[in-house]
């Protein structure tokens, strides 16, 4: 019996333990590693076994091989939309809840939804797939996961704006990593099996370079490596009430930018640990609601947003005792390591902040509580 054949049984066992959907993701390092090819064997596979299974959405970028896949499979229809004069193809996410077959196969989790969607996002519209009863195959890259997006962004100078929450991926009862060494990735480019003849040449001198492809393969294994790890963790544990995990704690301000580096890596380093973690906004007198500035207001419900998708809690204080608002929920939370950002301000507020920093490493360091400050 061959890896996917096992897979799709696998999928398969999963399904029948529950009345919720069950959700599979594959993940690879970049577009051209062969994610939704696979998604479309395992659909023959559970077609050819009996299985419920249609195609709600699939996008193969007019690559023949994948195209041939798509053949003999049962094809849920898209949905045609007018935005700004055009029409487009959308997922028709009503007709897949209408059908209600037993498993969905929806490529690129991370796509946004034209406007007037019922749901922004397309990972929204899985977990209203998944909340049905629906079972759910899809597939995403490395770059689109919102914990890891700035460390993509260095290796490749690339920002990425459709991002999926990690705590989707902790959803996910199967994560499988869809692995192509760098060098067959480039031979696949270059023989026009991913991108037309006139976008080769742009790519292999800007995303597929060795060096991107070498550290992005990297990120995805280790991803993947993580999830799997996560789940298992989890499972062992689920029986045992007395097994503690630790609990991190950021602590982020209204007015820097670098907040939302603080709770990706905070977040990162939580799932590294299969721990929970806080972020704390201390909001003193010198911030309250009417003095603090419409831009810096906008950053902090973001972030606030930003932390709740990546599975962290939000607690806000009223306090101009910094310190000691810090240690108290330190206390109160069973704390075990603290994150905060790098002061970006005047050389007189930097001194100020140094001074307090102080107090608060040698309070930590008493309590055993590690202090990190990240840049």
């Amino acid at each position: 019996m061959d890896e996917t054949r096992q897979s799709s049984q696998h999928f398969l066992e999963l399904i029948k333990r529950s009345h919720r959907g069950k959700f599979k993701i594959y993940i690879g390092m970049s577009a051209g590693v062969g994610k939704t090819y696979r998604m479309l064997q395992e659909a023959h596979q559970l077609l050819d076994a009996g299985v419920d299974i249609q195609v709600g959405y699939i996008e193969t970028h007019g690559r023949a091989e994948t195209e041939a896949l798509v053949a003999g499979l049962p094809l849920i229809p898209r949905r045609k939309l007018f935005y700004k004069g055009k029409e487009l193809d959308e997922m028709d996410m009503q007709a897949i809840l209408n059908l209600h077959p037993e498993i969905v196969v929806v490529d690129e989790l991370a796509h946004t939804n034209i406007e007037g969607s019922s749901n922004p996002k397309r990972w929204q519209d899985v977990m209203q797939i998944l909340d049905a009863g629906i079972s759910v195959i899809t597939a995403i890259n490395i770059q689109h996961i919102e914990s890891v997006t700035e460390h993509v962004q260095e290796i490749t100078g690339v920002e990425v704006h459709e991002r999926v929450p990690d705590s989707v991926l902790a959803m996910a009862d199967e994560v499988v990593n869809i692995d192509l060494t760098a060098d067959d990735l480039i031979a696949r480019l270059k023989a026009g099996k991913i991108y037309k003849p006139d976008k080769i040449a742009a790519a292999l001198g800007n995303f597929f370079t060795q060096e991107n492809l070498l550290q992005l393969r990297e990120l995805a294994l280790k991803e993947v490596a993580l999830r799997v790890e996560k789940k298992v963790e989890t499972s062992v544990s689920a029986g045992d009430k007395l097994l503690r995990h630790d609990r991190l704690l950021a602590v982020i301000d209204s007015s820097e930018k670098a907040a939302r580096r603080v709770i990706r890596k905070t977040a990162r380093m939580a799932t590294h640990l299969n721990a929970g973690f806080i972020v704390l906004y201390i909001q003193s007198d010198k911030e309250s609601d009417d003095r603090i500035p419409l831009a810096n207001q906008r950053y902090l419900i973001n972030n606030f947003n930003l932390a709740t998708e990546l599975g962290g809690e939000v607690v806000q204080v009223h306090s101009n005792r910094y310190v000691e608002t810090v240690v108290n929920v330190c206390i109160e939370r069973k704390i075990s390591a603290v994150y905060i950002g790098k002061p970006r301000f005047s050389l007189y507020a930097l001194f100020m902040t140094a001074l307090r920093l102080r107090r608060l490493l040698n309070r930590l360091a008493r309590m055993n509580i590690d202090l990190t400050m990240l840049s």
